[in-house]
């Protein structure tokens, strides 16, 4: 269970199109006065040193954020995003990488919630010392919870202010996380049905990867946008990821029209092959 560790894969192209849909979203969100909270059911460490032995010993970021640092003609989506990532380097030098807790607690206003799982000890341990060196305010609004993320989000939703972004994020190497992410969605659905959902899950040579979008369009209802971005064709070995996508529900109205103009940009910047591609599909009332 506790074999993955998002530090050798952070700021990958997989990271890029999560992120870059989440910044979105809470920038949306931002824009009303009522507080939300974000609920992160797999929130990592929070931060990743993009120089340091894990980063560095598959060096994924460099076909990730490292291209996307250096290219030219960003789609505003894009541009919001690196903005939190420009804060965390001053210098402007790439190194520091924000996982999705700290996308939030960088985009959340003192109003809002936070509320993070991590099951993994050392995770969640470094998760809240990074969290420590933020200012009290950051503590009072920040709750960190060493659970099962897809157990604890009953306790959650509905939030008190009904405004809520729920990330789902498991690392899918327990192929049991497919079913998990769909049960907990049924749940959610029922407890909260106006909550924002963003689920992530990765391109793999897996029949359950290929089917959780489908499954998630049954749950969805009326309101919902999946995107997807290919880098490159599979491997002949059937390994590795060679793409991911996010599927949300309640979107922010602003989602398709970000996406329609930030997909193509995505390819051409972190395509590898002539096999990278995008989609996007949504159903909106």
């Amino acid at each position: 269970m506790f074999s993955y560790r998002h530090g050798f894969h952070a700021g990958n192209h997989a990271d890029v199109l999560k992120h870059i849909v989440l910044t979105h979203i809470l920038k949306y969100y931002n824009e009303k006065d009522t507080p939300y909270w974000f609920v992160d059911l797999h929130a990592g460490a929070g931060l990743y040193d993009l120089e340091g032995q894990w980063a560095q010993k598959i060096g994924e970021y460099l076909d990730g954020i490292a291209r996307v640092w250096d290219a030219k003609a960003k789609p505003p989506a894009v541009l919001q995003y690196l903005d939190i990532i420009r804060d965390l380097n001053p210098d402007g030098k790439l190194r520091i990488y924000p996982g999705s807790p700290w996308l939030a607690l960088e985009a959340c206003r003192s109003q809002d919630k936070l509320r993070l799982f991590e099951m993994h000890p050392n995770e969640a341990d470094i998760l809240r010392q990074n969290l420590d060196q933020r200012a009290t305010r950051v503590a009072r609004q920040t709750s960190v919870f060493g659970d099962d993320g897809f157990a604890g989000l009953k306790g959650h939703i509905p939030p008190p202010t009904r405004r809520a972004i729920v990330l789902f994020d498991p690392s899918y190497e327990d192929k049991l996380d497919y079913r998990r992410v769909v049960e907990t969605m049924k749940d959610a659905m029922q407890r909260f049905p106006t909550g924002c959902y963003a689920i992530w899950y990765p391109q793999v040579l897996r029949r359950e990867a290929q089917e959780l979008p489908r499954q998630l369009e049954k749950l969805a209802g009326k309101n919902w946008t999946h995107v997807s971005l290919t880098v490159h064709k599979p491997a002949s070995d059937g390994l590795g990821l060679h793409g991911s996508g996010m599927f949300v529900i309640n979107p922010p109205w602003t989602l398709n029209g970000a996406m329609k103009e930030t997909l193509p940009w995505l390819v051409r910047t972190l395509g590898q092959d002539e096999r990278a591609s995008y989609k996007l599909d949504f159903l909106t009332h």
